[in-house]
């Protein structure tokens, strides 16, 4: 089984910044990549960003240069490091990992950006 811990949401005026953590533990190995999501109310959920095993990086377009995702390896650990935030970026962010043909979820963690 695997377990992702999410920490480091909360509410930010617009422009500010926020750092999320998501913190994997369990059957992590073969893991193929690591990433966020996030779901606003009434919306799908979104990939935002995620980032592979050999340190590959993917951005949705709205996020491009105001997010970066980073890993730490040996704390089993991926970042999201968010800035300039907008109040379009309001929603739930949830942690996910994908492992051979399976994804796993955290419970999410709720950023709320005020105008």
């Amino acid at each position: 089984q695997v377990q992702l811990v999410e920490s480091g949401g909360g509410l930010v005026q617009a422009g500010g910044s926020l750092r999320l953590s998501c913190a994997a533990s369990g059957s992590i190995f073969s893991a193929n990549r690591m990433g966020w999501y996030r779901q606003a109310p009434g919306e799908q959920r979104e990939l935002v960003a995620h980032i592979t095993s050999g340190g590959s990086t993917y951005y949705a377009n709205s996020v491009k240069d105001r997010f970066t995702i980073s890993g730490d390896n040996a704390k089993n650990t991926v970042y999201l490091e968010m800035n300039s935030l907008k109040p379009e970026d309001t929603a739930v962010y949830y942690c996910n990992l994908h492992r051979l043909v399976l994804d796993y979820w955290g419970k999410g963690t709720q950023v709320t950006v005020s105008s």
